[in-house]
């Protein structure tokens, strides 16, 4: 199969400084060592350890307490902070499509309109609530006459 690996990455040894070429030929292999995806794993699970997310290690304790997660291992739990900042990140960033794609429209609408590379974009409801409705949230207004 062309171009695919199987999950293994394989980096040249020393030895091996003139191997750019022999991808192809079947007599060459000796001089690359295989990396498998578990050690990578491992790698990143302990560079986990020096790694601070945004989110604080106690809050997203508390919060998986309250689901009824326990654990010992402050890796589990950075791990688990990374992976809500990159769902939060990726919301935000659709948030943000959301408005610059708004206020696109409505320069373009506009005769005269502004066309400042360095606008400032404020995160509102209208731009949030249909990035959320594509991660399956459902996000409404309060109803203030109650």
């Amino acid at each position: 199969m062309v171009g695919s690996n199987f999950g293994i990455i394989y980096h040249n040894s020393a030895g091996g400084a003139g191997s750019h070429g022999n991808h192809g030929s079947s007599g060459g292999g000796g001089d690359r060592e295989r990396i498998t995806p578990a050690s990578h794993l491992s790698d990143f699970m302990s560079q986990l350890e020096d790694y601070t997310p945004l989110i604080p290690d106690a809050v997203t304790s508390h919060y998986l307490n309250m689901g009824g997660f326990q654990s010992d291992d402050k890796r589990i739990v950075r791990l688990i902070s990374l992976a809500a900042q990159k769902y939060m990140s990726d919301i935000i960033d659709d948030a943000l499509q959301h408005s610059k794609a708004r206020t696109h429209m409505q320069t373009t609408n506009t005769p005269g309109g502004s066309k400042a590379k360095d606008r400032k974009f404020t995160l509102t409801m209208e731009d949030l609530q249909p990035a959320l409705a594509d991660y399956g949230i459902n996000v409404r207004k309060m109803d203030y006459s109650q």
